[in-house]
């Protein structure tokens, strides 16, 4: 019985502290006082609010109806009946519909292609005695420090023939040199004993990178995917200046354009010139669907993001 007992002790001992837990204290640190415990919870609470405030208002404005906008004479902060008519009118099949589409999917491939690039070049200038270690580094390194600027840019898009393509919504900005030193940092600090071991039993470098180095790196690559993914998903400038097809436009640039009373899509723009919808609730709808995603996929990697940052910022 006594073993039992023991054993529940050291798993409770051992366990991580639940999200709504405090850390254990170390022994050498004083316990806080009263004031500082309240005013520690009045200043995230503040911060808590002045995050959440304006997203309440942004949500409640979308889910009213016109009648509702108009009496509090704009922006709604107490509901008054939920109505989804804003966004049935933007998923409809319009051109917001497609912009959506056409969001995710730049999304999803790259940051596809921009983890694996990241990763495959992190772990090869981890490697201290590969091909060109440190010129590739440097050069890498040259570049946060100095870029082209937008004309050059723009011309080497339109010589190779991406301007009114897809791919230039990826390849311009599909690499970024601070997410691979952070990789490399962490990729450096892992254990040299396991690498060893592995290429004693003969594995090479991709069977070292896909079954060690991969999994050992979870927390990392969880961060820099969720860097990526928001970049890409947040990405305006590229399409404004690449893109003239306005049925190729993502998301975040039909946004822009409903906030900006500049374009409306037909059936949308049709709605709100009858009286049917307000403007106003439209703008709001947009940027909740651009909004969540993101506010969706983070809660999830967060964990992940001390781990991730700090170890692969120790080394290298």
């Amino acid at each position: 019985m006594t073993a039992v007992i023991d054993k529940a002790a050291l798993e409770e001992a051992a366990r991580e502290p639940r999200f709504w837990e405090a850390p254990p204290r170390p022994v050498w640190e004083e316990e806080p006082s009263k004031a500082g415990v309240a005013g520690k919870g009045i200043v995230l609470a503040g911060a808590c609010l002045a995050v959440l405030f304006p997203l309440w208002i942004v949500v409640v404005t979308s889910l009213s109806s016109k009648q509702t906008i108009t009496e509090a004479g704009g922006l709604v902060l107490i509901p008054k009946g939920i109505t989804f008519v804003a966004y049935q009118e933007l998923l409809s099949g319009g051109q917001v519909t497609r912009a959506a589409i056409v969001s995710v999917c730049v999304t999803l491939v790259g940051t596809a292609f921009s983890m694996t690039v990241s990763v495959l070049a992190a772990y090869g200038l981890s490697r201290s005695g590969s091909l060109g270690h440190r010129w590739l580094l440097m050069t890498l390194l040259a570049t946060m420090f100095f870029g082209a600027g937008l004309i050059p840019t723009y011309l080497l898009v339109q010589s190779l023939g991406l301007t009114d393509t897809y791919l230039a919504l990826i390849l311009p900005s599909a690499v970024s040199v601070f997410n691979i030193l952070v990789l490399r940092g962490f990729f450096m600090n892992l254990s040299s004993e396991l690498v060893d071991s592995a290429r004693i039993d003969g594995a090479g470098d991709w069977r070292i990178l896909w079954q060690i180095v991969m999994p050992l790196s979870r927390a990392v690559i969880a961060v820099i995917t969720l860097f990526y993914a928001v970049g890409y998903w947040s990405a305006w400038f590229n399409a404004s200046i690449y893109l003239s097809d306005q049925s190729m436009m993502p998301l975040q640039n039909v946004m822009i354009q409903l906030v900006q009373k500049q374009e409306a899509p037909v059936g949308v723009s049709q709605a709100i010139k009858t009286g049917q919808i307000s403007a106003l609730a439209i703008q709001m709808a947009v940027m909740v669907m651009a909004l969540l995603p993101v506010a969706v996929i983070s809660p999830f990697v967060q964990k992940h993001f001390k781990k991730g940052m700090l170890t692969g910022a120790v080394k290298g």
